[in-house]
């Protein structure tokens, strides 16, 4: 499989930079079998059936984007500089990776100063990245970080515009718990209470897991040859409860249907074999390409992905690599707004 096999052509028009309201009221492509039509996800009770179970990710984005000044005294006398820092993973230890710009820049030892009472010392400074301790921890440093942070928005949005007060509530889910992500389980984005309790009333069923999304959703695949590509490792959990929940919908013969790539990756790490799970917490790089044999998804409800991306791979394997193409022909021939803002897929193989 070639990089090139997952690539098409997509207006700038149709990237979206802020999402449509109500939630519910964004365009869902629905995708069953061999037919395609043009819904909305406030359809959803009407698509989907009594004893299906929508999975979801509970993670709660953080505002992991930070503007610092990097001081340092020279002959000249102190001068400072601008820093840009996009959290990715927590350590062990307390400490923070983080992407940085310009990176090169940045030496270990060094102090880098945000807004308020912030500030962090670069313990390491990688290829790719920094290792951060923050002078602040626990609620402390939660507050801290609220204040001086801002929504860590995709590229595609960032380069258009800068994330704002707005961004605090659009990108965050309905079902947003868990803090530790740093990029949005976006299909989830789409829902609302009204939504949720439609969808309970007439027999929809709800697993809850948790994948923190990390900054390797942002990166872009440099490979030629798609397999020779590895993922970042996310940490995820699926809860004992959350396992009893899906068994007991395939034992019943409803659909397990997880809401966003990220529900779908972390259930599929979790499988034992067809039709079964079980409790799992941990990291998960697993990757998804066509070929992949499906123990427990029975669909995707998903937003449009990049050209070229790991997700492309995934909904390609989901659904084979022809159909997927003429799906995204025809969501963008009928102007099905992309990306994390964007419209919704309901892909049922």
């Amino acid at each position: 499989m070639k990089l090139s096999d997952f690539d098409f052509d997509l207006p700038e028009a149709l990237i979206a930079t802020r999402p449509v309201r109500p939630r519910p009221a964004a365009r869902l492509l629905l995708a069953e079998g061999d037919a395609i039509s043009d819904r909305h996800v406030a359809d959803l009770p009407d698509i989907l059936r009594p004893g299906d179970l929508l999975v979801i990710n509970t993670t709660k984005v953080i505002p992991a984007r930070l503007t610092g000044q990097r001081p340092r005294n020279t002959a000249q006398g102190p001068v400072s500089a601008r820093v840009e820092i996009t959290l990715t993973e927590p350590q062990p230890d307390g400490s923070w990776r983080a992407l940085a710009k310009p990176l090169r820049k940045l030496a270990a030892g060094e102090e880098i100063l945000f807004t308020g009472e912030l500030r962090a010392e670069v313990i390491e400074r990688g290829p790719e990245d920094v290792v951060l301790r923050f002078n602040l921890s626990g609620d402390a440093f939660d507050a801290a970080l609220d204040l001086a942070g801002q929504m860590p928005l995709p590229p595609y949005i960032a380069g258009r515009r800068a994330a704002d007060a707005q961004d605090r509530e659009d990108y965050q889910t309905v079902f947003a718990r868990d803090a530790g992500a740093v990029a949005a389980p976006t299909a989830s984005l789409h829902f609302d209470e009204g939504l949720l309790e439609r969808l309970r009333a007439m027999g929809v069923g709800f697993a809850e897991v948790t994948l923190h999304v990390g900054a390797g959703t942002f990166l872009p695949v440099k490979v030629d040859d798609v397999r020779d590509h590895k993922m970042h490792a996310e940490w995820g959990q699926v809860t004992p409860e959350a396992a009893a929940r899906i068994m007991a919908t395939k034992a019943a013969g409803g659909r397990v249907i997880p809401v966003g790539t990220t529900a779908l990756r972390l259930i599929e790490t979790a499988a034992t074999a067809p039709g079964r799970i079980e409790a799992w917490t941990g990291k998960t790089d697993i990757f998804i390409t066509p070929g992949f044999r499906f123990q427990l998804a029975d669909g995707l409800m998903t937003n449009f992905h990049l050209p070229k991306s790991t997700l492309m791979m995934l909904v390609s394997a989901l659904m084979g690599r022809a159909r997927i193409m003429a799906i995204y022909d025809h969501a963008i021939a009928r102007g099905y707004r992309f990306f994390s803002y964007g419209d919704a897929s309901l892909l049922l193989p």
